[in-house]
């Protein structure tokens, strides 16, 4: 293991770095963290910010180790049996500690119970679960899916599901009867009595559907210009979803543009996007979607700049975008995705992924990102020579990749922002440079500042936009500012008017008043 790869990589959702041994509610909580979602590393003796390799005193690594090893084994429940190691940079011993995906979910700190002391991993974060996820994590030890469970409220025979039933003839040539139903897992019988799951429920356009699920949608927007502002069209899709992504598509093929070159005889169309791959990302935000994540949707965005799709949930731990080309599979809503596949919609397990990767190569133009938004998973597909800022990327970027791009475009803004407002920084450029050098560099580095410091104000009214209720730490990890920087730019952009507080600053949530 190099530790010189280990630093550059930035911190996230599989890991952390600290100085010194944290308190043990901390360690405890990032172990809780680690074990509830994909598992992850503990650097102890690397600083964060600045990224430094620092050590830890000799003479005391064992009693650290040992000191790791009882909190992790006293505070937490159940059982967390991590994997330390020493690594060693010249004088600099370091201390690894590994924490393995648990397969007794939910793990909690002992003092506190699951209802309280049930910790997930988000961004580089440790948040605390709501009931929901703690019983989306009991679920995943039961080995058993949201869409999977029973709802008692209605029996499947008083069920609407004749929309669904129609679809279904028409995709597969087969009636949906009793057997069908059975056999794919949709209803189930109780007493002799054969109920609905959630996923016949959110196939279905019953009334009850409306009341279970009214978050379960898709929101379609075309917006003007590169910010969240102002609509051009926009469009709710509440019908059962079995019909939505194909709904959300014809919604973005209506916004986006065709061309057509002559060669030969033949005259040969081309999209601005990749339009399979589109279809491919919204097909799986809307088979994938964690539907037991209350209140959230489903978002198809256009802007003049890129397309970007919003799906709550963020990515199962197994899936590695990094790695496309590969045919990689998790299922999540283990009965909708099957229902999915009969319908047409999904070709082959693990292909999808592969088929977005596939259509990237004939779009060099077309840079191809994702992200985790606090708790939703997000695809955008940016046009390189938009000035966007994005004209770095490539088609297949990592988050690593992206938090090391981000991290160094927003510290390069800020410093600019901050050279442009300090006195002392300013009068040492000028005695560097010629008089007549100087006022002209200085012009153009105020235009540059400007234009930085814009970007990182749409980037925050984006995510804002997004999530109302995202954290200032979410934020940082998000943009790439630290946590300070974050506090800096949301002050001024109170000050401005653009943005303003609701609520407490634990409780509260961000409104969005106008675009810089």
């Amino acid at each position: 293991m190099n530790i010189h790869e280990i630093i550059r990589q930035p911190e996230g959702r599989r890991l952390e770095f600290k100085r010194e041994l944290p308190d043990n509610e901390s360690l405890a909580k990032t172990a809780i963290a680690f074990a509830n979602d994909a598992g992850g590393e503990i650097f102890v003796g690397i600083q964060d910010s600045p990224r430094e390799i620092t050590g830890l005193p000799e003479d005391e690594l064992f009693g650290i180790v040992d000191q790791i090893s009882n909190i992790i084994h006293d505070r937490c429940y159940p059982p967390i049996l991590p994997e330390i190691t020493l690594l060693a940079e010249g004088d600099k011993p370091v201390i690894r500690v590994m924490i393995y995906r648990g397969s007794l979910p939910p793990y909690y700190l002992k003092d506190k119970g699951n209802r309280h002391g049930t910790y997930i991993r988000v961004g580089s974060t440790n948040r605390l679960a709501d009931e929901a996820i703690v019983a989306e994590l009991d679920r995943r030890k039961r080995n058993i899916s949201f869409d999977s469970e029973l709802v008692l409220e209605k029996s499947a025979k008083d069920l609407d599901i004749h929309t669904f039933c129609e679809e279904y003839r028409n995709r597969t040539g087969e009636a949906l009867d009793d057997q069908a139903l059975r056999k794919l897992d949709l209803i189930k019988d109780v007493h002799g009595i054969a109920y609905p799951t959630n996923a016949l429920v959110l196939f279905s356009d019953d009334s009850l559907r409306n009341t279970l699920f009214h978050y379960a949608k898709v929101e379609c927007a075309r917006f003007k210009g590169t910010g969240s502002e102002v609509f051009i069209d926009q469009k709710s899709l509440y019908g059962n979803i079995a019909l939505q992504a194909e709904e959300a598509y014809l919604f973005v093929l209506r916004h986006i543009n065709q061309g057509a070159t002559v060669e030969g005889v033949h005259t040969i169309t081309r999209w601005e996007y990749p339009i399979k791959a589109v279809r491919e990302a919204i097909r799986n935000a809307v088979v994938h979607r964690d539907y037991s994540a209350l209140g959230r949707d489903v978002k198809v965005a256009i802007y003049d700049d890129m397309i970007e799709i919003t799906s709550p949930g963020v990515l199962p731990p197994s899936i590695k975008f990094s790695a496309m080309d590969l045919r990689q599979s998790e299922v999540r809503n283990r009965v909708i995705a099957p229902v999915f596949k009969r319908l047409g919609f999904i070709d082959q397990w693990g292909n999808g992924l592969k088929l977005i990767a596939d259509e990237l190569r004939d779009y060099p133009q077309i840079a191809f990102r994702w992200i985790e938004v606090g708790l939703t998973f997000q695809i955008q597909f940016v046009k390189k020579s938009s000035g966007s800022g994005f004209e770095a990327n490539t088609t297949q970027e990592t988050t690593q990749e992206t938090a090391q791009e981000t991290t160094q475009e927003t510290t390069q803004e800020t410093t600019q922002e901050t050279t442009q407002e300090t006195t002392q920084e300013t009068t040492q450029e000028t005695t560097q440079e010629t008089t007549q050098e100087a006022p002209k560099k200085r012009q153009r580095n105020a235009k540059e500042t400007l234009k930085a410091t814009q970007k990182t104000t749409q980037k925050i009214l984006r995510a804002i936009a997004l999530n109302s209720e995202i954290t200032r730490e979410e934020l940082a990890d998000m943009i790439g500012l630290t946590s300070d920087g974050i506090k800096y730019q949301l002050r001024k952009m109170v000050y401005k008017g653009l943005i303003r507080r609701e609520g407490s600053t634990k409780a509260g949530k961000w409104i969005v008043i106008k675009s810089d």
